[in-house]
């Protein structure tokens, strides 16, 4: 279900600040932390292309990575990262220390299916989606790689909340106090679709 795990090779950085930050960039590198687990935060170097690959690749927020610094394999969460806004690649990287039993924070993207056995996508309705992604508390160990929604039987006017959404085990919504809407199915703007009024 999830992406698989990857490894990263990693160096701890002695100097950190803006001028240590460009030189290492100017040697393919990346700075990147490691924090969380009640530890004393690790400053660590990465490869610039590996993390842009693996950003690139998806997942990259849903996927546990353990690195490796100096030898010691550390299990970590992206947490954040930064894109250079021009040059499009990586500027620096958040890790969050996890172990199994950790409970994690994530976004989680949202997959809709079974679009055509919706009647009100069928009669030109729109399917107006309210959230690309849900933020759900999860054990570190079972991220979901997406949640899936169903859309079959779907009218217009219809909406499908989360509760209408079967979350992974151990997976519970962040906002916890109402029923939040992930999407609704609506008319067709009007003047659209002629003919399916017509019907």
């Amino acid at each position: 279900m999830s992406h698989a795990s990857y490894e990263l090779k990693a160096e701890t950085r002695e100097r950190v600040g803006k001028g240590s930050s460009r030189e290492l960039r100017r040697n393919g590198l990346i700075p990147a932390v490691i924090y969380g687990d009640k530890q004393t935060p690790i400053s660590i170097a990465l490869s610039t292309k590996e993390v842009t690959q693996k950003i690139h690749a998806g997942g990259f927020m849903t996927t546990v990575a353990t690195i490796d610094v100096n030898g010691e394999k550390i299990r970590v969460l992206p947490k954040d990262y930064q894109l250079d806004p021009v040059r499009d690649f990586t500027m620096h990287v958040d890790f969050l220390r996890v172990s199994a039993d950790s409970q994690v924070t994530v976004e989680v993207p949202v997959h809709f299916i079974n679009e055509e056995k919706s009647p009100g996508i069928k009669t030109g309705g729109v399917l107006n989606i309210v959230r690309h992604e849900v933020e759900l508390h999860v054990s570190a160990d079972d991220i979901p790689e997406f949640i899936t929604v169903d859309l079959t039987g779907l009218k217009v006017g219809d909406g499908v909340h989360i509760s209408h959404v079967k979350l992974p085990k151990g997976a519970t919504p962040v906002i916890a106090d109402r029923d939040f809407t992930i999407a609704t199915i609506v008319a067709p703007a009007a003047g659209l679709s002629a003919e399916a009024t017509e019907e």
